[in-house]
This record gives C-alpha cells, sequence and structure tokens, in this order.
C-alpha cells in the first residue's frame, strides 16, 4: 500500500516544509517554495526483513586501485584527479553558453571507449552540427535524444558503454512521478536511478546541470551530496578563458582547476597559464604588480591592476573583479592605518588581469602595492614579483608553497622577489633570482619606490 502526500521544498536550498512559505527559514530566499507531490510507502517491519548483515575489521576489506578512464585532456584528468573512476557520477556545471556540452563533447570523443551522449535539450541532427564544429568523428559516440530516462536504460543495457553523458539532468523525468521535469523531485529521482545503474554495472555518468543567478547548481543540494564529484565551468562572458574548479571530489583534490581557451573550434588546453595572463604585460605603469598564486599544485603568475582617483562624491567606490570586496575593504584600512596612505577620499578600483577570480590570501602583497603605486603614481618593477599575506597589523605573514612560486618566478626570467621574512628563512633551494624578506607592509612599500 501507498499514498501520496504534498510537500513544499525551497528549490534554493532543498529546505522541506509541510506549508507553503514566502520566505525560506534555511537561506532567506523569497518565493522559492515549489509544490510536490511525494508517494509515501508503508513502512516495512523490521521483522520481515531477512537479511545476514555482518561487520568487518578496515584491515579486512580488500582494496583494488581503480584504473581511471582518461579523457586524453590533461587539464579535465588534472581536476578529475587523474581520469574518470568507472562507476563514478560527476555533476558539471555552469553558466549558460560557458560550454559544458562542448567541453563533455570532446571530453568523451578522446575516450577509448564507448560513450552515450544523451541529449533532452537538443536533436540528435543538433549535437552533429555541433560535433562537425568540434571536428568529433569517433565510431565510439553514440547519441540518444531523449527526456525519459527509463527508456535510457534500455540503451545503456544495449551499447553497454564506458560513460553516460546527461544533458541537462533538468530535462529529464520519470513516468512513476506526476512531477514536471525540472523540479527537485524529478531532479532527485532520476539522479538516484542513474546512480544505482552506474554502481551496478560499473559505468561512469557525467551529468550536466544548470546553475541558478547566484551561480550555485539549480535543483536541491542533497544532489551535490549524493554524486561523486562536483565540478564548476566558470569564466567571465567578455573573456576567452574558462576555468574547471572541483567543488567536492571523493576520488582527488578540490584544490586543482584546469584552465581552457575557447576558439570557434572548441576548447583548448592552456599548458602554462602564466604566460597567458602576463601575455599583455609591457611597459611600467602605475597601478600594476606581479604576483603568485597557487590553484591546487600549480604556480600561476598573474598581474594585479588598480586604479585609484579622487572621489568628488560623499562616499568614495570600491570595485573589485575577481577579488573579494570585503578582503579589499581590510586591506584599504590597513593601508591607512598601518602605511598612513589617504584612502578614505578616494575611489579604488581593482581587477584581476584575464578574468581570473582568486580567493587565495598569498596575493594580499601585490593588491597592497597596486593600490599605493597608482595612489602615487609610481610605476613597480615590471621585474617584481610580490608574494605575502598581510595581517591587520601590517605584517607580512608568511604563505605556503613558496619554493614553487619562486621557481615558476624564475622560469618566466623575472628577476627580483619579494616574500614574507618568515618563508625567507625556510628556503632550502638556492636560486638565480634576487630573494628579498620583507616584516611589514611598510617595508615593502619602501623597497620598491626607492627610487
Amino acid at each position: 500500500m501507498s499514498k501520496t502526500r504534498i510537500k513544499y521544498i525551497c528549490s534554493n536550498c532543498g529546505y522541506e516544509s509541510l506549508r507553503w512559505l514566502g520566505k525560506c527559514p534555511e537561506c532567506d530566499s523569497w518565493n522559492t517554495f515549489t509544490e510536490e507531490l511525494v508517494e509515501v510507502k508503508k513502512e516495512r517491519s523490521a521483522a520481515k526483513i531477512n537479511r545476514s548483515i555482518s561487520a568487518f575489521t578496515i584491515n579486512e576489506i580488500p582494496v583494488d586501485e581503480e584504473e581511471r578512464i582518461k579523457t586524453n585532456i590533461n587539464e579535465f584528468d588534472r581536476v578529475l584527479g587523474g581520469g574518470i573512476i568507472p562507476g563514478s557520477v560527476i555533476l558539471l556545471g555552469g553558466d549558460p553558453g560557458i560550454g559544458k556540452s562542448t567541453l563533455a563533447m570532446q571530453a568523451a570523443s578522446k575516450i577509448n571507449a564507448k560513450v552515450l551522449y544523451v541529449t533532452g535539450e537538443e536533436s540528435a541532427k543538433q549535437v552533429k552540427i555541433r560535433a562537425a564544429r568540434l571536428k568529433i568523428n569517433s565510431a565510439n559516440f553514440y547519441v540518444l535524444a531523449e527526456t525519459n530516462i527509463e527508456s535510457v536504460l534500455p540503451v545503456i543495457n544495449e551499447i553497454h558503454p564506458s560513460l553516460v553523458i546527461i544533458d541537462s539532468i533538468q530535462t529529464m523525468e520519470r513516468n512513476d512521478l506526476d512531477n514536471s521535469p525540472g523540479t527537485i523531485t524529478q531532479i532527485r529521482e532520476c539522479t538516484s536511478l542513474l546512480m544505482e545503474e552506474a554502481k551496478k554495472q560499473q559505468f561512469s555518468v557525467m551529468v550536466i546541470g544548470h546553475v541558478t543567478k547566484e551561480g550555485i547548481i539549480a535543483g536541491p543540494k542533497v544532489l551535490e551530496h549524493m554524486v561523486d564529484t562536483v565540478i564548476q565551468f566558470e569564466g567571465e562572458t567578455n573573456h576567452s578563458y574558462r576555468i574547471l574548479r572541483a567543488q567536492k571530489n571523493r576520488f582527488g583534490s578540490t584544490n586543482e582547476i584546469g584552465i581552457f581557451e575557447m576558439h570557434e573550434d572548441g576548447l583548448s588546453e592552456v599548458k602554462n597559464p602564466s604566460e597567458v595572463f602576463l601575455s599583455s604585460h609591457g611597459s611600467p605603469i602605475s597601478g600594476s604588480a606581479i604576483t603568485s598564486t597557487v590553484e591546487g599544485t600549480r604556480p600561476i603568475l598573474l598581474e594585479v591592476q588598480a586604479l585609484v582617483t579622487p572621489s568628488h562624491f560623499g562616499n568614495p567606490q570600491r570595485v573589485a573583479t575577481g577579488f573579494d570586496y570585503r578582503r579589499l575593504s581590510i586591506l584599504l584600512a590597513v593601508l591607512e592605518k598601518r602605511a598612513k596612505l589617504r584612502l578614505s577620499a578616494s575611489n579604488v578600483f581593482l581587477n584581476m588581469a584575464g578574468g581570473v577570480r582568486i580567493f587565495e590570501p598569498a596575493i594580499d602583497l601585490a593588491v597592497c602595492c597596486s593600490i599605493a603605486s597608482s595612489l602615487q603614481d609610481q610605476a613597480i618593477d615590471t621585474s617584481t614579483v610580490l608574494i605575502g599575506e598581510i595581517g591587520l597589523g601590517g605584517e607580512v605573514r608568511s604563505v605556503s608553497f613558496i619554493e614553487k612560486r619562486i621557481q615558476e618566478a624564475e622560469k618566466l626570467c623575472f628577476r627580483r622577489i619579494i616574500i614574507p621574512k618568515n618563508n625567507f628563512k625556510e628556503l632550502k633551494k638556492n636560486s638565480s633570482i634576487e630573494i628579498i624578506s620583507a616584516e611589514t607592509l611598510a617595508d615593502t612599500l619602501h623597497i620598491i619606490f626607492q627610487n
């Protein structure tokens, strides 16, 4: 026996309620509750469950090293932790038009195994047109235009693919549910059915998901908890560069990123991001500073640009692109208090060149120096790299992976690098680049402007 009941679910965070609410008490969003019909099955008594259950010690559990499926796209494999694990479920999210389908098709076309591409948003002919543009010609690439997930399973059993791509999960539906495609229940149940079959038959699944206007993957949060890997494809619409970032990965690190460049014939890997982000760096100009950030295990050199102008209104503007706005406010306060630079009456505009977003505090020193450079209209030597976290006391705090950052700067022929004093004490290798230690922000400003 089973019966149905109605519950209301927040489409933003997945919060469930027995009645409709105007405002979600969990995420404070308005008008996000949708009505869902839920089939409630009669609970089975524990006495009817006749299974032998036993536990094992951790040493008794056999461990076999899984052979990963290589996509032969190094940037993609890097983010996944070395390739796709058989039987795993990957959720790929990103803004509309960012290149999710393009990336999935290119990766699938280079796998030396059968791939089933299930499209619910396009016809098979439209997929063929994109494949021709991407120059994909593979006998192992199968295309199925279908939105019913229960009709997809017989095709999987017939072809036996190593990878199944669902584009997108918001278009899939199950017959036994009365909810419309794209609702929370349909998304959750379709993903659950795919996961069950993937674990049984040991094929991998890549699910493409839409994102909301806030940039988070649409659907319930439980969807991200269900899958093995969540990767986000991001980038600015006015830049050709795209960044693939892992938000969750049960089989690898979440710190790695992959960098791609969009062309007419698809995505190409950016194998040396530092050269790309510094390609427009020319003669010295005020407000420009070079720093080094580490994403996962990869050091990347990039340019920090600042512009400080007088404010003719009561409240000066503070605009940050690719950098945390609240962190910028803290650094401006430190510059005023510790470095005696008057910025309270000036507009400050900050930009990470290349359209990248950086969240690492190791670039604080470069941000402060670029702002001071623009304020004083004094250029920083273009052969100098600035690395360090700034504390509220104006001290330059140590950062991680300092050896890798120095090696990357040395490889790109920079002549001087300024690092925290504590990092300088820990250096083990000799380097041809001039290494200068800095203890405070004021010391650093004196070093770079001592002409």
